[in-house]
């Protein structure tokens, strides 16, 4: 589990095809301090398996399933990542609660100066705009967002100067893909009030509601 806040902009070192996907090694700094071997780490909001711990850099393999739901695939030697640690019992969760488990990947559609922050468009896939709601969170890229408008299949985030500085957000361009996690508990609310689920309002006073 992640918050949503990006602890450092790390680079891809190497890519490597391997049988059960490819495996990435990338150069990063304050990750490593207390890293080790099994943790996870989110790579722009993706969820990865620290596996090797190197002199500066970490290594992860992303399988096919994640390459094919993600913007993983297209990174190239050099590419920023947004790198954010797990959760740990006690952490301060300073965002909202992020899996790591991306839901789709969105387009960037417009990226628009306001201030001394931005305000940047996304397209995202229309079956996840139903999960996202005006002033709700929304991760990109694995960075915590809140929703200022949503516009049909289109959400309008406002981006803070500390965010734009300390994200992959100062290098991306309009049309750039980005991976996109909706917030769990819309999706456990839907699961909640599914008329299969036979759900009824005494149900609802029972679990506290």
């Amino acid at each position: 589990m992640f918050t949503g806040l990006i602890e450092e902009i790390g680079r891809i070192g190497e890519i490597n095809p391997i049988k059960a996907g490819r495996r990435l090694r990338i150069q990063a700094g304050k990750v490593l301090e207390s890293l080790r071997t099994d943790d996870s780490v989110a790579v722009n909001g993706v969820c990865l398996t620290a596996d090797r711990i190197l002199t500066g850099a970490f290594e992860a393999v992303a399988v096919p399933e994640t390459l094919k739901r993600s913007t993983l695939g297209n990174l190239g030697k050099d590419d920023p990542v947004n790198l954010e640690r797990a959760l740990r019992v006690g952490d301060r969760l300073g965002g909202h609660l992020v899996q790591g488990h991306v839901d789709g990947i969105g387009s960037i559609l417009r990226i628009v100066p306001r201030g001394t922050g931005y305000e940047i468009e996304i397209a995202i896939p229309e079956d996840l705009i139903r999960y996202v709601a005006v002033k709700g969170s929304l991760a990109v890229n694995g960075i915590s967002l809140t929703v200022a408008e949503i516009r049909s299949s289109r959400v309008r985030v406002a981006v803070i100067p500390h965010t734009w500085t300390s994200t992959t957000f100062n290098t991306c361009r309009t049309g750039d893909g980005v991976n996109i996690e909706v917030d769990i508990l819309a999706k456990y609310v839907e699961s909640l009030t599914n008329p299969r689920k036979g759900l009824s309002e005494e149900k609802l006073r029972a679990m506290g509601f």
